[in-house]
């Protein structure tokens, strides 16, 4: 009975709009109450949740984007690729995908760059003679990129939970991702024929060294960073105050997009950012805390279970499971309430944990474009102006897509477990 109340806050208040990690709070709170248990305990799990060295990498990687964003590597991504993709027939759209695989070498996390990529190429679509609501699809989905390309605010609470390693898992990541990103280009290539939308001039190659130059040290950082982690030179915590401190100093001192007066304000806007993040993480772990309790992970590993044994139907439940989660739930409590479990009975049937890693967080991802709630969608609505049905309904050839390489990820482990082994093993 308890349990349904606290699943039942937990919906209300999601529908109501309250953020996840209140919803979290509200629900927990009302089952301790309810239960009789001393609220004594809320403040211990928040704090045992938020204590982990490897958390400290989601401040350190949430400032680098920041800093670089706010230095104006946006635009230079979005010259560059448009540099290269633009005289191509829909070669704006194309340029956005390309832009966002940039981007998430830095950001590390959807919405934000949803944000920073839509701000520049939604309106720059549209005033092209794209449709707005192409414009916000094609920018939300290609969003989805950025925490499956390394570096990884997901992966990074992944590592946290379970102990797996958290460089095994950004290189288990790059090949999907660039699988999404030219499966996406594919899609609104056809799209674009189909629809003749326009195409650009030729901007030479003395144009493409120039935008490659100046977007040279965005794809610089995210070699600095995965080279460090696998080589062993410093741990993901240690990359994510590498890159900060390599952000700051190409954002001030080559791209000049800030200086120290605007720095207080990166700051505080990183901080805030870090802190929601981390605030989830821990409301997330006192969630699941009461979750374990009533022992509803073992219950759904031993339903799963005992429906089959069969490894493949088990990768398809699984899919099914995150991809209806993911509507409605941010990732980072998705992961912390469901992937335990999951890897339980992924594991059961023989699914290696960094696969399976690998098939949650892109779920999750797709989980963000996914209507009816998709919360990207959202996002590049807004900045198109556009109605989110008309979004939702031109996502639909982009999530079938993503789809797709979600399945070819599933049942074929060596996408995901070449290139680890190759760096590690």
């Amino acid at each position: 009975m308890l349990v349904a109340v606290l699943f039942g806050t937990f919906a209300v208040s999601l529908m109501l709009g309250v953020p996840v990690a209140i919803s979290l709070a509200l629900a927990s709170m009302v089952y301790l109450l309810l239960e009789g248990i001393d609220l004594s305990v809320v403040p211990q799990f928040m704090y045992a949740g938020m204590d982990s060295f490897v958390l400290l990498c989601i401040p350190g990687f949430v400032l680098a984007g920041n800093l670089m964003n706010g230095g104006g590597i946006t635009d230079q991504i979005v010259r560059f690729s448009s540099a290269v993709l633009g005289h191509i027939r829909g070669g704006l759209g194309l340029a956005n995908v390309g832009g966002s695989m940039i981007f998430a070498g830095i950001s590390g996390t959807a919405v934000s760059e949803t944000a920073s990529i839509g701000a520049v190429m939604i309106p720059a679509m549209k005033k092209a003679g794209y449709s707005g609501g192409f414009a916000a699809a094609l920018t939300a989905s290609a969003s989805t990129v950025g925490p499956i390309i390394p570096p990884s605010v997901p992966m990074i609470i992944v590592g946290t939970l379970t102990g797996l390693s958290v460089g095994r898992m950004f290189m288990a990541g790059a090949i999907p991702g660039i699988l999404m990103g030219l499966g996406m280009m594919l899609t609104c290539y056809i799209i674009a024929r189909r629809r003749n939308y326009p195409k650009g001039k030729w901007a030479g190659f003395a144009e493409i060294f120039r935008s490659g130059k100046a977007a040279f040290w965005a794809i610089l950082m995210t070699a600095i960073i995965l080279y460090g982690i696998v080589g062993g030179i410093f741990t993901p915590t240690e990359a994510s105050i590498v890159a900060s401190i390599y952000a700051f100093l190409v954002g001030m001192f080559i791209y000049k997009g800030f200086t120290l007066r605007d720095l207080p304000r990166i700051l505080l806007n990183s901080a805030i950012g870090s802190g929601a993040l981390i605030l989830l993480v821990g409301f997330a772990n006192l969630f699941g805390w009461i979750l374990t309790s009533e022992q509803i992970p073992q219950a759904i590993a031993a339903y799963m279970l005992s429906l089959t044994e069969n490894k493949y139907l088990i990768i398809l439940m699984v899919n099914a499971l995150l991809l209806i989660v993911g509507t409605f739930m941010e990732t980072i409590a998705a992961l912390i309430i469901l992937f335990p479990p999951l890897l339980a009975v992924a594991t059961a049937v023989g699914i290696d944990p960094i696969h399976f890693a690998m098939i949650a967080v892109i779920n999750l991802m797709l989980g963000l474009t996914t209507p009816p709630v998709g919360i990207c969608l959202f996002v590049a609505g807004n900045i198109a102006r556009v109605p989110l049905g008309t979004v939702a309904r031109e996502v639909v050839p982009f999530l079938l897509c993503n789809i797709i390489v979600l399945m070819l990820v599933s049942f074929i482990p060596a996408i995901s477990l070449w290139l680890p082994s190759m760096m590690f093993d």
